[in-house]
C-alpha cells in the first residue's frame, strides 16, 4: 500500500485528523477503493467483484465529514463481510462493526462539536443509511459546499420538485413518507423524507 499516495487523495476528501486511522483501516483491510461521480440514489457502497476482490466506492461530491462517515461505512460492510460472510447487510453485525470502527473517530478533532451529539445519538442504533436520521442529516448538510439541492421535509405541500430526472408535486405526509405525484405520468409515489432534491 503506498501510503503516501493515499495520504494526498484522502486530505481532499476527510478531516486532516482522520487520515492516519483510515490508511491504518485500509492497510488492515485491503479492498480496491475508488471515489467515483455523484449518484442520486446512494453515497457509496461495497461489493465483491467477480474476481472475489472486494471493492468500495464513495461519492466525490460529499463534504469531509459525509465522506468520512460513509467510508466508515462501507469498510464496516468490507470488515462485516471477511468475518460473517453472507449476513443481512445491515444487520447486528454490521452495527457492531460500524460502532467499533467508528470510535476512534468520535471526537471533536474529526468532528465538530455540532455533528458529535447527532453522530452519537445514531451510533446507538446506526441504520442503512445516515439520510434516515433527520437531525444528523441537517448538521451534516451544514458542511455541505452550495447547491440547489435540498431535503424533501423543507419543502411545503403542493411545492413542485425534481428527482432522478422527474418533477413531482410534494403531498400529505405518511410517517416517514410523503405521497408524491410525477408530473408527466400522475402516478403517485411514497418518498422518504430525507430524500435530497431539487427545489424548482
Amino acid at each position: 500500500m503506498d501510503k503516501n499516495k493515499y495520504q494526498n487523495i484522502l486530505k481532499e476528501y476527510i478531516p486532516e485528523a482522520a487520515i492516519d486511522g483510515i490508511i491504518e483501516l485500509l492497510d488492515k483491510h485491503p479492498v480496491y477503493f475508488e471515489i467515483t461521480r455523484e449518484r442520486v440514489t446512494k453515497h457509496g457502497d461495497f461489493k465483491i467483484l467477480r474476481n472475489g476482490q472486494p471493492k468500495i466506492t464513495v461519492n466525490h461530491n460529499l463534504n469531509k465529514y459525509s465522506f468520512l462517515l460513509t467510508l466508515i461505512h462501507e469498510i464496516a460492510h468490507l470488515t462485516t463481510y471477511t468475518k460473517f460472510k453472507r449476513v443481512k447487510p445491515h444487520g447486528i453485525e454490521w452495527k457492531n462493526e460500524f460502532k467499533y470502527l467508528m470510535l476512534p473517530f468520535l471526537n471533536n478533532l474529526v468532528f465538530p462539536n455540532d455533528i458529535l451529539p447527532y453522530l452519537a445519538q445514531y451510533l446507538k442504533n446506526p441504520k442503512a443509511a445516515t439520510g434516515s436520521d433527520v437531525q444528523l442529516s441537517m448538521a451534516l448538510k451544514k458542511y455541505d459546499i452550495a447547491s440547489d439541492r435540498t431535503f424533501l421535509f423543507e419543502l411545503e405541500k403542493g411545492a413542485p420538485f425534481k428527482l432522478r430526472k422527474k418533477t413531482f408535486t410534494l403531498g400529505n405526509k405518511r410517517r416517514t413518507r410523503y405521497e408524491c405525484v410525477e408530473e408527466a405520468t400522475k402516478k403517485r409515489y411514497l418518498i422518504h423524507m430525507n430524500a435530497e432534491i431539487k427545489r424548482l
